[in-house]
């Protein structure tokens, strides 16, 4: 049996005339009775009760209407969820991203505009530090990063969302707060202690901090490290040094901090797109097309 069989079959018993059944499906009248024939000799019943005047579905053949309706209902939303998800409409995509990326309101804006355009797709977030993305990327377990600027293996191609200012992170009552709303040089933090993501943390923020500390003659010195912006910017409250964020921070308003734009020439940070290279699923492509679409540059970039 064949799904044309089915189709043949569901034309006659609807039309219940097969010379217009034929003409709707667009062949002859005699391969069409030849079909439903071999059908009910397959089936081992009789599907219509035939007269010279009438065609008529029997008991057998009103029962397995219903039935074929089903079969081809359910081949038709197979060969639909094959054609979305080719598109990219259907499934599930696993995306990274820095936990300073979603701070600038354009990130979420544009994973909501993703979300209403294909509400079929899963997005699977998942936080990581810039280094775990591009790390995930390489293994296949993520398709699509946002991240910080890092050094990037072969493999991986990366597009620049939006870059935005840095700022300095200073403890309300702390000279520099003072008179400074301006901004500072980075030069000015050069005898301060810093509270600043590990090292090992994997931060694309990490190697700027250190270019930019090192164009203005001086290396950090770290007292404390925390894992999140939040935390840092939590221990600058508590007094234990200062930090350098990206501008996207500001909104996060605790008392007895303030934040100082640097006005270093290369004082901004980038946000990238980052994918696999060569052909990238439709999922991906999709979402990478769309997030550039609706990226909305901050305000000062």
């Amino acid at each position: 049996m064949e799904l044309r069989h089915l189709r043949y079959f569901i034309a006659v018993a609807e039309e219940l005339h097969f010379g217009r059944a034929a003409q709707v499906l667009g062949i002859s009248q005699p391969p069409l009775s030849q079909q439903i024939q071999a059908l009910e000799e397959e089936l081992g019943a009789r599907l219509f009760d035939r007269t010279n005047r009438r065609v008529e579905l029997s008991e057998a053949g009103r029962l397995f209407l219903g039935e074929a309706r089903q079969v081809l209902a359910q081949v038709d939303k197979a060969a639909d969820v094959a054609r979305r998800a080719q598109l990219g409409e259907l499934g599930e995509m696993k995306v990274g991203f820095t936990a300073s990326a979603p701070f600038n309101s354009s990130i979420p804006q544009a994973i909501f505009a993703f979300r209403q355009a294909f509400p079929a797709v899963h997005l699977n977030l998942m936080e990581m530090s810039s280094r775990e993305v591009a790390e995930a990327l390489v293994e296949e377990s993520i398709e699509v990063g946002v991240m910080r600027p890092l050094a990037l293996p072969d493999s991986l191609v990366a597009v620049e969302l939006f870059s935005e200012p840095l700022v300095a992170v200073i403890h309300a009552e702390h000279p520099l707060a003072e008179g400074s709303e301006n901004g500072v040089f980075i030069s000015a933090l050069a005898d301060e202690p810093f509270v600043f993501f590990p090292r090992t943390h994997g931060s694309g923020l990490y190697a700027q901090l250190l270019s930019l500390a090192r164009q203005a003659g001086f290396s950090p010195h770290f007292s404390q490290e925390a894992g999140e912006a939040m935390t840092i910017i939590g221990l600058v409250s508590a007094g234990l040094g200062v930090s350098v964020l990206p501008a996207s921070f500001q909104h996060m308003r605790i008392k007895g901090v303030v934040y100082r734009p640097l006005l270093d020439p290369d004082a901004r940070t980038a946000v990238w797109l980052v994918q696999r290279k060569g052909d990238p699923s439709p999922m991906a492509k999709a979402f990478a097309q769309l997030l550039a679409r609706k990226m909305v540059i901050p305000p000062n970039a």
